[in-house]
């Protein structure tokens, strides 16, 4: 048997247990014990079959706490919009040239949003940037002309999420320096996203399970029904 380290023998709480959201956030915040700030990461399991292309879930939600990370913007667009990009803090500016830069490696962002009319170049970008998830979308408002906006909004907390192939979303939605208040206000941003995204073709439950945990810490099962879902 693999022998238990300081921190696996202190941590507290049942995780097996279902709790009501205030008591799981206290008690991710009791267990995140690493030296950094812990990333508080949910996970969603959806009543939906992702195979199924009425039955994806993608989406955007601004969270009010933020996310508590320093978000690193590519924005491809040039000329005015590329100036507006720049005024609005995006930290990668830049058309044909970035995409270059892209093809040839360079990954140091972690949003990519672009104007419609750059989605040609952007086109090629698909192997590159879609198995890492960072393929502009205008379903979740990364290929828009008011990319100043766009710029504010990822610099502010807003996070995108998608199924992943077993029906799951994972997504960050906090720090554990944040308090429990800010904490349980970001993850009623995201289930309340979550519902609105619901697609048709969802049968039977549509929320079935969530967990809270942070990076170095244990999961908790939530109760649902705690969050009015």
């Amino acid at each position: 048997m693999a022998k238990q380290t300081k921190r696996t023998k202190a941590r507290t709480g049942d995780t097996l247990a279902l709790m009501p959201f205030t008591d799981a956030i206290a008690a991710v915040k009791t267990n995140a014990t690493a030296k950094f700030d812990e990333s508080i990461e949910i996970a969603v399991n959806l009543g939906v079959d992702p195979r199924h292309a009425d039955q994806q879930v993608r989406g955007v939600v601004s969270l009010p706490s933020g996310t508590g990370r320093d978000v690193r913007v590519a924005v491809i667009a040039k000329d005015a919009k590329a100036a507006e990009a720049t005024a609005a803090g995006a930290d990668i500016v830049g058309a044909e040239e970035l995409v270059e830069r892209i093809q040839g490696g360079f990954m140091e962002f972690d949003r990519v949003i672009a104007t419609p009319d750059m989605m040609a170049l952007v086109g090629r970008l698909g192997k590159v940037l879609g198995p890492r998830g960072l393929m502009p979308n205008p379903r979740v408002g990364t290929v828009t002309p008011n990319v100043g906006q766009a710029v504010k909004d990822a610099k502010g907390g807003s996070i995108e999420f998608r199924t992943e192939k077993t029906g799951i979303i994972h997504a960050g939605i906090g720090k554990a320096s944040f308090t429990e208040d800010a904490i349980l206000a970001n993850v009623r941003a995201l289930v309340d996203a979550l519902n609105k995204a619901k697609p048709s073709g969802a049968k039977g439950l549509y929320i079935k399970k969530i967990s809270l945990s942070s990076t170095m810490g244990p999961g908790f099962k939530i109760d649902a029904g705690s969050l009015g879902v």
